[in-house]
This record gives C-alpha cells, structure tokens and sequence, in this order.
C-alpha cells in the first residue's frame, strides 16, 4: 500500500490534469479561432493506452478510492461560502430517487367504545371496610371503573371469568380485589407457611414487579397474607430461600414458574384457590403455552377446585382454547358499548353485569376515547431525521412530553440510544473542538428491552415510572400492561406485527380517561397498513413530514452553509431540506468515525431486516423483504452505502436450515483487484525481479483445495 500512496502523490503533480483545468477557466475568454481563422490542435500529453489510465481502473476495481477523483477534486456549490462553520457535505440527497408518497384514505371508521368510568362506588359492594379504605386512601380511587362493575361481583360469586377490556381498563384491581377480599375472610386464619393460595401469571418482568406492588398495597391492612415474586434474572436460590418461608400470593412469569415445579421440591400447590392469568393471549403469543400446560398439570395434580380468570384487552382465538381446558363454566365480561353489536346470546346476568359469550375471533378492538391517533408516511431515506424532528420539536421545543418509542429488535433499541445520546443530546463527544452539536439538557434517553440485566431493567423501569418527562426507548417487553403515569406520546417507529399489538403499544397513553397521542411511521410500501388497522376498526388520522421536518427551524444547531447568519422566516422548504440533510450528516458521520460504530449500525440493520421477515402470511403483502430498498434502509442507520451481501445473510438466517456459506464470498474478487493492482505498482516502481516468484506462489495457493473458505 505505501505503492498506492506514492502513486497518488506522484499522479497529482503531472500536467495533465491542471491542463484541462485552464481549458475550463479560457472558456470564458475570446476564443483565438474566432481572429486567427482555425483553431491549431492541441497535442495529448497523456495517450489514452497510458499506463496511467490502467491504474486509475485498477484502484477504482480494488475498492480503495477512484484516481480519476485525485485529478480533478469535486466541491459542492456552496463550499466556497461559510467553510469554516460547517465542513463538507458527504451525504447525498435525501429528498431524491423517492419512491410517491400514497394517499392516505378517508374512509368511515366506525370505532368501538368504551365508557371507562362509572358512578358507582366501592363502598357500594360487600367489603371488608379496611379493603374499602385502602383503595380509596392508599389507591386514590373512588368509584369504579366499568370493567371493575362488571366483573368484581361475579368473581366474588365464586364464578370463572374471561375478561374483555380495553387497556388502561383498571383490570388488575377487577381481579384483585376479590381475591383480597376472599383470602382474607376465610374461616382458618392463612399462614405464611401454608405456601400459594392463589397463583398469578404474567408475560413479563416489568408486569409482575407492577402487580406485585398493586397487590401489596391492597394486602395493607391484612398483613398475614405474604405476596412474592418469581421471575428470570434473578438468583434462584433466593428464590428458592422465599419458597421455603412460603409465598400465600404467587406473581410469576410462566417459565420461572415451570423451571422451579421441576427444579424446586419445597414449591406445592394443594392449597391454591385462584389462577389469574393476565395478558393471556401474549401469555401464549410468547410461546408460553407449553409452559401453561405444565403449570395446569401440576395444579390439576394437586388441588380439586380453583376459581380461574382469564384478563387481556385483546382476547385471540388462542384464548378459546385455553379456556377450554381451564375455565369451568365460564362468564365471558365484555366491557363495550351497548350500540356494538352481539350477536350471540346472552348468558344469564350477574348483579347487572353484561355478560355474554365473547366472540374470541373477532377482529374489533375497542381504544381509549381520549386517544389521538396518527400515521405519517415516510420515504425509508427520511425515516431517522424524521423521528429525530419529532422527538425535538415535542421534546425539547414543546417540552412537558413523556415519550416511549417502538422498536422491533433489542439491537436497534441499543444502537438509537446511543446516536441519539451521542448526537441528538451531544454526548461525550459534545465537549469536542469544533464539534457542532451542544449538548440539550432538555432531553433524557432512556432503553428497556429484554437484553438487559434484571438489575438495570428494574432500575430504567422505576426511573422512567418516576419521571416527568422523558423518551423510553424499547421493545414489545413494554406493551403489555405497564401503567406508566404522564405517558403522552406512544411513536411507533416499526409497525407492530398485528393490529392486537398495535392496540396494546397505544395503550400505554391515555390511561383511566387521560388524553394521550400515538404516532405509526410506515414507508410508502407499508401504506397499506392503515386499510388493516381500519378494517379492526382503528382509526388513524394523517400526519405530514414535512410537518415533522419543520422543528429542524426551531434549530439552529442544523442551520446550513447557504443560509449564513440569515434569521429563518417561516417554513422555507428548501431550508427545511438542507437542515433535514446536515441532521442525516451528523449522524453519519458518527456512525463512520470509527470502524466498530460501522460494525455497531450493521449489526442493528440486520436485526431488523431478520425482524421484517417475521410478519405473519396475513401481513406478508405489506410488509416483504423485497419490497425494501436496501440502500435506503441502510441511511436510516447512519450508513452511507448498503453492506454488500446482506439480503443474502438475512435469507439465510431467516431459514431453519441452512448451509455454511463464506462470511465474505466477494473477497476472493476483492482480492484478485489487489493483487492486479501490485503488479501494476511493481512494474511501474520495482526492477520485476521479483514478479515471477509472486506468480509461482500464486499458482501453489490456488492449487490448494478450499483455498477460497480460509481466504474468507
């Protein structure tokens, strides 16, 4: 390589190219042909058979920089203007090569709805008078909410419930305090030692530490009744030391459960009374089911009769056989409406109850009356500078937001933390010289996924449950269940893979009657994702782009070359262009700065293409792997071009089977450029001595069989 060097410093000093560069400057002057009649004919000091034309291909083939770019430097129109503030411009245009925006329809949607709150008070239901006092004292509520009417008498009654309602319902109390108010007025007085009496199943962490701290404060008043917990990332042994002391209600995730009844002989189950299974259908979407039949086997081994409730604001088809096998003579609770229509008979009403036969395959969700929602579709190029612009123009300009961001992958929930740390915030690189982005005060970044330690998790959870304002970065380990107060905007930067989870994602907002806001970003192939969410009856109403890109004005940290120390007036598009395009900049340049951030952003890229791959059949026609631009997908990621081969590797670990396949099957071409290269370099600087003793070896390693699987 120090060849190539030298080849390039030695090429830049010859005359040819600042020949053409006076041609260019006489073209202004009066030509000579035009007073001494016909031009004489220049003499070609560079033949086109010049060896120097060869080496120009040769590096441009090996990949390691065009010559043809060393005679003749190309600067952008407005370098001349303003270098010293702002360097060069190495990304190419945003707003090119765009496949059209489709229209968003207007169609009708006739929404489901439900009321929330009732008149009704607790002190209204047969009691325990401490429960009642807790709930209004400690719980700071009142009356109750329409699912909590519903179904708290019929669970008192002893009766099995499969419970409908939409999230932010209050459907933990609904469950919980019946079973308060049942264990604690038994005739034997409970004992810790006596172990569960009532068992409670949910899909995620975050959830059993948010039920486990609601139950608690329930069992205030009754302190002989001991809840626990048992979940993963925490050490067995002190788990299993919490067994032995005896845990009365039992708050677990399905597979912590399973590995201690086969791993644990102090865990029993003659005693339980209750099994709550919240969230069931992500329960089974989770692939817990399994799970769930080991639990039910052991329960059914060990006690006669137990009451069984089934919650979740979207109940699947999965549901229904769950039920089958665990419910016995069930009351479905359906909290809608009264204008839905129900076509099934009703079962027979408990204390004014509606009750009937949920229609478990029904495609009807019912959201939070108060909840505006929203859809913005966005060429792929423009995805990243697009939520950057929305995350500073509610964030920082608007301020008092409380935001949680969707992400597919755990990959790219890390990789978006720490550009938006090190860019959008500053970062430790902020304190630079001449590093243009100050840091913002007004911005905290935090990220959940499933990824992390237990210990961080529950540490990010509480922090995030605590704070006024804030941007929670995560993945589906967030949409289920967590009451997270102040949450005012839910942005969806990777569409969900069913409208179920769509509707569970928004339901962090707009909780117990609040007003909340959610934002679905689609590119123009998944456009048709509105047509899907409609036909569930979801309404989203349009948000335009260049709406979103217009908070870069509010910016002047984005402010380009062109515009100097001109004050902005109003929304000038094509100044919106250029600060849309210095924003995309900063954050290639700081995925480019170092070969492991490269690395970083293609590790995050493939994560997501693997995660487009496992929309189901239903969703296939909208979101398919060949519909993306690959090129374009990579921008959103800080890349400047498309890793090479990376369909290919996505294909292949998106099979089951699949065959060993080089890392790099391109080197073994990269390499015969360089090795074309040397030669040129030897012939042209080296004596050639040495060339055949090159071509010799050359031969022996090509000989050598499977040759190309070590080059790889």
């Amino acid at each position: 390589m120090e060849g190539d060097a030298g080849l390039i410093l030695n090429v830049s000093s010859l005359p040819g190219p600042p020949r053409r560069q006076k041609q260019n400057k006489a073209v202004k002057r009066k030509p000579q042909w035009m007073d001494n009649g016909t031009p004489t004919k220049r003499k070609r000091t560079l033949p086109a058979s010049s060896p120097l034309k060869n080496q120009a291909k040769a590096v441009d083939v090996s990949g390691k920089g065009n010559l043809a770019s060393a005679f003749v430097p190309k600067k952008h129109p407005t370098d001349r203007q303003d270098e010293s503030t702002r360097p060069f411009i190495k990304t190419s245009s945003l707003f090119k090569n765009n496949p059209k925006i489709p229209e968003i329809p207007r169609g009708t949607v006739q929404l489901v709805q439900e009321k929330v709150f009732t008149s009704d008070s607790f002190t209204q239901l047969d009691l325990h008078p401490h429960l009642v006092s807790t709930i209004t004292t400690v719980l700071k509520m009142s009356s109750m909410t329409s699912v909590q009417k519903q179904t708290i008498p019929v669970l008192l009654q002893g009766r099995d419930a499969l419970v409908r309602s939409q999230t932010g319902s209050g459907k933990t109390l609904a469950y919980g305090v019946p079973l308060v108010q049942s264990l604690q007025g038994m005739k034997s007085k409970i004992q810790r030692s006596d172990g569960p009496y009532a068992l409670i199943l949910v899909p995620t962490r975050e959830l059993v530490l948010q039920s486990f701290d609601t139950v608690q404060k329930l069992l205030k008043p009754f302190t002989w009744i001991v809840p626990g917990v048992l979940m993963g990332g925490e050490k067995r042994k002190s788990e299993k030391a919490r067994l032995r002391k005896g845990i009365n209600i039992l708050i677990s995730t399905p597979g912590r459960l399973v590995d201690h009844i086969k791993s644990t002989k102090c865990i029993h189950f003659h005693r339980t009374q209750w099994l709550v299974l919240d969230e069931a259908d992500r329960i089974l979407d989770m692939g817990f089911e399994k799970d769930v039949t080991v639990i039910l086997n052991a329960l059914n081994a060990e006690s006669e009769r137990r009451q069984t409730v089934l919650l979740s604001a979207t109940l699947a088809q999965g549901v229904t056989r769950l039920a089958d096998i665990s419910l016995n003579d069930p009351v479905s609770i359906s909290v809608v409406d009264e204008t839905w229509d129900r076509s099934e008979p009703e079962l027979e009403p408990v204390q004014g109850a509606v009750c009937s036969p949920v229609n478990m395959g029904n495609s009807s969700f019912a959201v939070p009356e108060k909840l505006k929602q929203h859809v913005v579709v966005v060429p792929s190029k423009l995805r990243l500078v697009t939520l950057s612009a929305f995350i500073l123009g509610k964030c920082k300009f608007e301020k008092c937001h409380k935001m949680i961001i969707f992400f597919s992958s755990c990959e790219q929930v890390e990789f978006h933390h720490e550009l938006f740390l090190k860019v959008l915030l500053g970062g430790a690189e902020s304190d630079q010289p001449g590093h243009p982005l100050p840091p913002l005060p007004d911005l905290r970044f935090l990220r959940l996924h499933g990824n992390m330690d237990q210990e961080e998790r529950t540490a990010v959870f509480q922090e995030f449950l605590q704070a006024k304002i804030g941007i929670l970065l995560c993945t589906d380990v967030a949409a289920r269940g967590l009451d997270l107060p102040q949450v005012t905007w839910i942005v969806q930067y990777n569409a969900p893979v069913s409208p179920a989870e769509y509707v569970h994602r928004i339901g962090r907002t707009a909780r117990i009657g609040c007003h909340g806001n959610s934002l679905l970003i689609l590119i123009p192939s998944e456009a048709e994702y509105v047509n899907s969410l409609a036909s569930h009856k979801i309404k989203v109403s349009e948000m335009k782009m260049e709406d979103i890109l217009a908070n870069l004005m509010k910016d002047d940290r984005f402010k380009g070359r062109q515009w100097g120390n001109k004050k902005s007036r109003g929304t000038n598009p094509q100044e919106v262009r250029e600060r849309a395009t210095v924003l995309q900049t900063e954050f290639e340049n700081y995925v480019h700065s170092s070969g492991e951030k490269v690395r970083w952003a293609k590790k995050a890229l493939q994560s997501f293409l693997r995660a487009y791959t496992t929309y189901p059949k239903s969703l296939k026609h909208i979101f398919h792997i060949k519909a993306l631009h690959l090129g374009h997908v990579a921008k959103t990621f800080g890349l400047r071009d498309a890793p090479q081969n990376l369909s290919t590797s996505v294909a292949a670990t998106s099979k089951k089977k699949t065959k060993l396949r080089p890392q790099r099957p391109d080197l073994h071409k990269r390499t015969q450029g360089k090795r074309h290269l040397a030669e040129i370099l030897r012939s042209e600087y080296s004596s050639g001595m040495d060339s055949n003793v090159s071509k010799v070896k050359r031969k022996k390693r090509h000989g050598k069989p499977g040759n190309q699987e070590t080059l790889s």
